[in-house]
């Protein structure tokens, strides 16, 4: 996909995706790396580096946020991301599941050691074959994180700069070369000017 951005996802298709994780050898584990991307905005590399200390609270429980780690994150870019409800209930039945320890990875292969960035990047590449998703990456869920981030944040109070945040951006210029224009809503709003 050299010189393309990875499409961004429709709610239907992450509905789908969601759904075929059900029949799969490992469905706790896809749905929260799924939603790790989707939800959280995670890159690839955030995904297979992310550990339990990371999204536990004190009480070594599932906690409120993800606590994402500069050394993880692409150029340090460590940051505090709130944990949607549906990512949380997913990673509370993945510890359920698997009672793992704090310093274990979150995302985990079949013999139970850390999956390698190639490796979660190759997982999406096969999802999304599997559905026939065309154009979409590892990245897609990012960008769908990003852009719905971005629609929505005026109507909780926020600004494209806490978007910004979340995405782990140092430029609002790299935030905005992430957002999906929508020509609807254009049209709506130069009909409101």
């Amino acid at each position: 996909m050299a010189g393309k951005q990875a499409k961004v996802l429709t709610k239907a298709q992450i509905d789908t995706a969601l759904m075929s994780f059900k029949m799969t050898r490992h469905p706790n584990r896809n749905r929260v790396l799924f939603l790790l991307s989707v939800k959280a905005g995670l890159r690839a590399c955030e995904c297979a580096n992310l550990r339990w200390t990371m999204v536990m609270d004190a009480n070594a429980q599932v906690g409120d946020l993800i606590a994402l780690e500069d050394r993880i994150a692409k150029k340090m870019s460590g940051r505090t991301v709130p944990l949607n409800r549906d990512l949380r209930s997913a990673l509370v039945a993945l510890a359920d599941q698997c009672k793992p320890l704090p310093n274990d990875f979150v995302i985990q292969s079949e013999r139970r050691g850390p999956m390698s960035a190639n490796t979660v990047a190759h997982w999406f590449h096969r999802q999304y074959s599997k559905l026939g998703y065309i154009g979409c990456s590892s990245h897609s869920g990012r960008r769908t994180f990003i852009t719905r981030a971005a629609q929505r944040v005026g109507t909780v109070g926020g600004s494209i700069r806490d978007v910004q945040q979340l995405a782990g951006h140092r430029s609002l210029q790299m935030t905005a070369s992430y957002i999906e224009c929508n020509t609807d809503a254009q049209k709506q709003l130069v009909n409101l000017l």
